[in-house]
């Protein structure tokens, strides 16, 4: 997503995997991290995108948000699953995600767009584009 941001000639604002635990009481802190990140850059953001590779911690997606609190465009954004690769075993279920993550931002009041699929990647193929 990042590659594709930066592609399309826009800044990422971001946490780096680093400054993200996945570690009991992680998730919360790396919200807080993320929020204070946004309010840093509160004057240079236009608007924000919530990409989910895999399932996500949608709860910690709303949290964010709302403490971020950013009069900006959300988009929301899930990567599908390789067809190849749908086992128990490697299936990331971005798909779900994205309905529980806005399930979540509707119940914090939080407004946020749609891509135009459910699932897309964030970089096509050039022969897919539409």
């Amino acid at each position: 997503m990042i590659a594709a941001i930066e592609g399309a000639g826009h800044q990422v604002v971001a946490l780096s995997p680093e400054e993200i635990e996945v570690r009991r009481g992680g998730i919360a802190r790396g919200a807080r991290r993320c929020a204070d990140l946004f309010k840093r850059h509160r004057d240079t953001l236009d608007g924000s995108i919530v990409t989910l590779p895999n399932f996500g911690e949608e709860r910690a997606i709303a949290d964010a948000c709302a403490a971020a609190d950013l009069p900006i465009p959300v988009l929301i954004q899930a990567t599908p699953d390789a067809p190849a690769r749908m086992t128990i075993r490697d299936r990331r279920d971005s798909f779900c995600g994205k309905m529980s993550a806005c399930n979540n931002l509707r119940q914090y009041g939080i407004p946020y767009s749609l891509t135009r699929l459910h699932t897309e990647p964030p970089i096509r193929p050039s022969s897919s584009r539409t």
